[in-house]
């Protein structure tokens, strides 16, 4: 059984939807970020990064124990471990995949995570930030637009590994400021991913574990999640 290290972030539900989809069992371990699990000695072993999701899988390969951190590495370990299942085995099909992967990693990821930043969680505003990841959301799903119009899911005919890392950032989309209604070729999709049992499944992980309710984060939590305790010094992982 796999154990995945998890917590309620759109990098945690790609795994989880994923693991869902594979129907693979597993075993989840939360690492509640707000109380600063994810700077624990026995989760860095882990990820060193301290940042979920990981996973420890005890039949990797050669039936060797094998952990994984950093969420794209661990989707296209899942999809080849399982028979390239949502990543084909084709080189130019995989590849297809694989950029899209990539696209969501190097900039949905990381700039809608930003726009959420400012635009939510910034002790204060910062019109230039806003303005910038704002605006930068939006190219982004243009981008995304334009593909699924010419496609039916990021990586072609098929529902792969692309499409379940990009959809959890995209369902806070007013967080970003964006409205779903002008881009319809994205909407299509977005409905189309959503209702899948699995992937309602794997949102579902810990979700009695989340408040809804919460404001802003302080003290403890804020350091946990965006302040001083992020860039403290600490011994390498034994």
């Amino acid at each position: 059984m796999i154990d995945l290290y998890f917590w309620s972030t759109p990098n945690g539900y790609k795994v989880s939807i994923l693991l869902e989809e594979l129907e693979l069992p597993y075993r989840v371990i939360p690492v509640h970020i707000g109380k600063g699990d994810q700077f624990k000695p026995e989760f860095l072993r882990i990820s060193p990064n301290n940042k979920i999701p990981a996973i420890v899988d005890p039949d990797g390969p050669g039936g060797e124990p094998v952990a994984l951190f950093e969420s794209g590495a661990i989707m296209m370990y899942l999809a080849e471990k399982t028979g390239w299942r949502f990543l084909p085995e084709p080189m130019r099909r995989r590849y297809e995949v694989v950029q899209w992967l990539m696209f969501q990693m190097g900039g949905v990821g990381p700039m809608l995570g930003q726009a959420h930043h400012f635009r939510k969680y910034a002790p204060e505003p910062i019109p230039y930030a806003v303005d910038r990841y704002t605006n930068e959301a939006a190219r982004l799903y243009r981008v995304i637009d334009q593909r699924l119009s010419e496609a039916t899911y990021l990586g072609g005919d098929e529902y792969s590994i692309a499409d379940m890392a990009t959809y959890p950032w995209l369902r806070a989309y007013r967080w970003q400021g964006q409205d779903i209604e002008d881009y319809p070729h994205l909407k299509r999709w977005y409905l189309a991913v959503r209702a899948r049992p699995a992937v309602q499944r794997g949102l579902a992980v810990l979700s009695e574990k989340v408040d809804r309710t919460a404001s802003k984060p302080t003290g403890e939590r804020w350091d946990n999640l965006f302040g001083s305790a992020q860039f403290d010094k600490r011994p390498a992982a034994e």
